[in-house]
């Protein structure tokens, strides 16, 4: 196992526990405990986690992984939710999206679609997702419309007063949301509050708004407010999700699509 892969499975068992020790975490992943020492000297030297006697916890009370450490987690159900968010789009449309694994994912379900193989353009993105933009740059039919603002590494969003000066001047036809929570009552949520505010305007821009998350998303909510759950009209998750769930979301107005 390379060192990236051990680091990324490290931090992915850290944020579903809280609390590795040297021992567990080695068992865990087939390698020494003097590899994992070293792993967690070097990730707490990067303030991806607080190294303790024996092991090492999660950095901070709310932890938020980033999105390059994010890998293989959900990752069938992403994709079948991508395909199937993508599919909703028409051909022409300006669609935006904010940045997210499933997002990402959404972004490369569109750019296979054979319908959307040209135009001009066959969509219009707009996107704060850096990592979505550089992706879909080189898709000459596609027309990338990338909002100012700073970087957030943990999610290559850019975010602040420079991506609201964007989207306060476009609209656009639809909205695919990536969350880290979404719950009846309290609605769609992220982690960073300038990250919310930007998914939020982008919100705003849009004739409908599309959820895209899979079934351990819902019922949860973060430290941020996106939106209220009455300004999202279709969730895309995953088979999974119970019917108490889906029930409580459709008597809110939103129409659930398992896949």
């Amino acid at each position: 196992m390379s060192r990236d892969a051990r680091w990324k499975s490290l931090l992915e068992l850290l944020v579903e526990r809280g609390r590795l020790d040297v021992e567990e975490a080695a068992a865990d992943l087939g390698v020494s405990a003097a590899t994992i020492r070293r792993d967690f000297d070097q990730l707490a030297e990067q303030q991806m986690l607080v190294r303790t006697r024996g092991g090492a916890v999660v950095h901070g009370v709310s932890y938020e992984l980033p999105l390059r450490y994010k890998t293989a987690r959900n990752a069938s159900e992403k994709e079948r939710i991508a395909k199937a968010v993508a599919e909703l789009i028409t051909p022409g449309e300006a669609v935006g999206l904010t940045g997210g694994t499933t997002t990402t994912e959404v972004a490369r379900a569109l750019a296979v679609r054979p319908d959307l193989a040209s135009g001009s353009p066959a969509l219009t993105i707009v996107t704060n997702a850096l990592n979505i933009a550089n992706e879909l740059a080189v898709r000459p039919q596609f027309k990338i419309v990338v909002t100012g603002g700073v970087a957030r590494p943990q999610s290559y969003e850019l975010i602040g007063p420079l991506a609201d000066g964007v989207l306060s001047q476009i609209t656009i036809d639809t909205a695919v949301l990536g969350v880290v929570g979404f719950d009846v009552a309290h609605g769609a949520s992220a982690h960073d509050e300038a990250e919310a505010a930007i998914n939020r305007l982008l919100c705003e821009r849009a004739e409908r708004v599309i959820v895209a998350a899979d079934s351990s998303k819902l019922g949860q909510r973060a430290f941020a407010r996106i939106c209220s759950t009455e300004r999202i009209g279709t969730l895309v998750t995953d088979r999974a999700v119970d019917a108490a769930t889906v029930e409580r979301f459709e008597e809110a107005g939103v129409k659930v699509l398992a896949v």
